[in-house]
């Protein structure tokens, strides 16, 4: 069924009243159920798993995936197959918008987790109690759903902007309850049965579940004599250096490096085929040539002029090369800087979102909204819409009680803390306005702002630019992304005040799955109990994200001298590059393929992963050229269920990995 939705005659000429007066009496849905117990509960438990999915995910490659679509399809089906087994009513449409909205909420509140939160204890070598992690997490979030209701106002109703991803979901939503179900049914066996197939798979290659499996239940210690329990190799070729090591053959080498030190392996993860199949071959092709430059041929050269070299930490122990320590020694410092200059020049290029913000920040051009206070000061919503006095209240109250939490846990002075605050209201004008254009929220680049601004007043604490700016991001990230989940309930006629209450219990599912889960996968203790910041960058878990807000902290610290030569030059050649990349993108009005931000995203990626992400995002390119057809079924399988599959593919193996994890921790 057609969505209804006003003209755009009736957008650029309609009073906000007007607008109002239209969706209540043509859109608005008041008797269908909507935030249920059950709707609740559901989101609750779909958005505390698929954060843990995206913890893992955001991890291993320092994306925040988004998980929307992914409680849709699966709320839908599972309400679908209880209601023909005659167990409970269906799903109303409704009631399924709200589990989205909470699911999807949880699923971004995690991102300090795999950014800013983690750059501090890297940086500071703290780690820090889980309680302060929980509590700035929460108010940090909680301000950014308050920021963004008076902002729902103007964006949603007045402009009736389009939040492209948000309304994608409305129109999911709506064919899945008023069109053809069978499409939602196909697309949901689709990701189940993917899921079962990568988990099988992450299961056999997972030694922790092995242990379970063949130590634990068929006792094979015991009655075959094994010592460790025998798994299929990940990186598959495991199996070459385990026959080179007998047969005495060369171990591949590039200028003297063997290449499994510069992470050259070949592994299979079904995961990384499904983040780059969301990702797009355009992206996945820049973060294999930034991965390439990288790792076949700077590094190498790097390591044979001795600007590499193994080293002896602080308590006096040899730190042998390895991947992570290539990253952190040199190659970290061109990878941040060409994302750093590409984020930067991405904005500074779109001179509408500052126009907009300030029109958003002043009421310029808001004549319609002022008609409407001089006509009659009614609002025909204010029974449904959340009270403004809320947001008015709760902000500064929230704000100055994020800005003493931020002091107290991690020594940022207090002043500073409270300077960073109008920022945060200026910067997440301008991340909503993006996140209303184009689905995009440049979060990196506008902390990158906070960063180096709150840097310039306290250059000595690393936390006095790191938390500022992680708070920006995370405030500005949340206000967007509910204003998106908003789009859809408000496309299909839901009540406002439900979904800001199922953000907030979003808020909390996220939090609570996502912090435990968070020590038991990087910061597990050892024999004597005790946890280190050294046990969260590995080979598996790059923490991209953070590592680049490391790399900025540590320039603001000790500034460019301590680097050598050789990444100075690196750094001014990136910061060119990606110069000269963003404007032809900008020239070529988007058809230029390569990407500056991905490029440098590659370079603090595994190689090893950074490879399946592009197989996996040729794949499903060729998919999509193959099967041109839209009436073919190999285009229903491939073009319209390429989320599903991909979203199987992470589900599937993040839960399986997470898993793996907790056993060795148990077993």
């Amino acid at each position: 069924m057609a969505i209804p939705h006003l003209t755009e005659d009736q957008i650029r000429g309609w009073t906000r009243a007007q607008k109002d007066q239209w969706w209540l009496e043509n859109v608005y849905r008041g008797s269908m159920p909507q935030l249920t117990l059950r709707s609740a509960l559901c989101g609750f438990l779909l958005g505390g798993v698929l954060s843990a999915t995206a913890l893992y995910i955001g991890a291993k490659t320092g994306i925040a995936i988004g998980v929307g679509l992914t409680s849709v399809i699966l709320a839908f089906a599972f309400f679908r197959m209880l209601h023909a087994a005659g167990l409970a009513s269906d799903f109303s449409l409704l009631e399924n918008n709200c589990t989205q909205s909470i699911a999807t909420a949880a699923g971004y509140v995690m991102t300090p987790l795999i950014s800013s939160m983690v750059a501090y204890m890297l940086v500071t070598e703290k780690i820090l109690p889980w309680w302060q992690i929980m509590i700035w997490m929460g108010i940090v979030a909680c301000l950014g759903v308050l920021i963004a209701f008076p902002m729902k106002r103007r964006f949603i109703n007045e402009d009736q902007l389009p939040f492209p991803e948000g309304r994608a979901c409305g129109v999911v939503l709506d064919s899945l309850y008023t069109g053809d179900a069978g499409v939602g049914i196909y697309k949901a066996r689709l990701l189940a049965k993917v899921s079962v197939l990568a988990a099988a798979y992450q299961a056999a290659v997972s030694d922790g579940w092995m242990k379970l499996l063949q130590f634990k239940i068929l006792r094979m210690d015991q009655w075959a004599g094994m010592k460790e329990p025998w798994t299929f190799h990940e990186r598959v070729d495991q199996y070459y250096y385990n026959w080179a090591a007998k047969a005495g053959a060369a171990i591949p080498k590039i200028l003297g490096t063997d290449v499994r030190v510069l992470g050259l392996r070949l592994t299979l993860d079904f995961a990384m085929l499904g983040v780059g199949g969301l990702m797009g071959v355009a992206v996945a092709t820049s973060c294999l040539l930034g991965a390439g430059i990288n790792f076949l041929v700077l590094a190498p050269l790097m390591i044979q002029a001795g600007d590499i070299a193994p080293r002896v930490n602080a308590a006096g122990v040899l730190v042998p090369l390895s991947r992570p320590e290539i990253v952190n020694q040199w190659s970290m410092w061109w990878g941040v800087a060409m994302m750093v200059a590409g984020s930067l020049v991405g904005l500074l290029t779109k001179p509408e979102l500052f126009k907009a913000a300030y029109k958003t920040l002043t009421g310029a051009g808001n004549k319609n909204a002022k008609s409407d206070k001089e006509k009659d000061g009614t609002d025909v919503l204010a029974h449904i819409e959340v009270p403004l006095w809320i947001s008015y209240v709760g902000v500064p109250v929230l704000g100055l009680l994020g800005a003493f939490v931020t002091h107290l846990f991690f020594g940022v002075p207090m002043w500073l803390a409270v300077v960073s605050l109008p920022l945060i209201v200026v910067l997440t004008v301008i991340c909503v306005n993006s996140m209303a254009l184009t689905s995009w929220t440049p979060t990196g680049a506008l902390a990158k702002i906070t960063q180096f601004s709150m840097g310039a007043m306290d250059a000595s604490n690393p936390a006095s630019n790191l938390l500022p700016a992680g708070m920006t991001a995370e405030i500005a990230s949340n206000s967007a992304n509910l204003l998106s989940d908003i789009k859809p309930g408000y496309m299909l006629g839901g009540k406002p005040r439900h979904q800001v209450i199922g953000h907030l219990i979003g808020v909390c599912a996220g939090t609570l799955a996502c912090v435990p889960l968070f020590f038991l996968l990087f910061l597990p203790p050892n024999a004597e109990g005790l946890r280190s910041t050294a046990t969260i960058l590995s080979d598996q878990f790059a923490f991209p994200a953070a590592v680049q807000w490391k790399g900025v902290a540590e320039i603001i610290a000790k500034g460019l001298k301590a680097l050598p030569p050789s990444a100075l030059i690196a750094m001014g050649v990136a910061v060119f590059a990606a110069i000269a990349i963003e404007v032809t993108r900008i020239l070529t009005k988007g058809r230029f393929p390569l990407s500056s931000v991905s490029i440098g995203l590659g370079v603090v990626l595994p190689p090893e992963s950074t490879f399946v992400m592009w197989i996996g995002a040729l794949f499903f390119w060729l998919m999509s050229k193959r099967f041109a057809d839209a009436r073919s079924e190999g285009y229903k399988r491939w073009v319209e269920g390429c989320e599903p599959i991909c979203a199987g593919l992470i589900t599937g193996a993040a839960l399986m990995g997470i898993g793996n994890a907790i056993l060795n921790v148990l077993i």
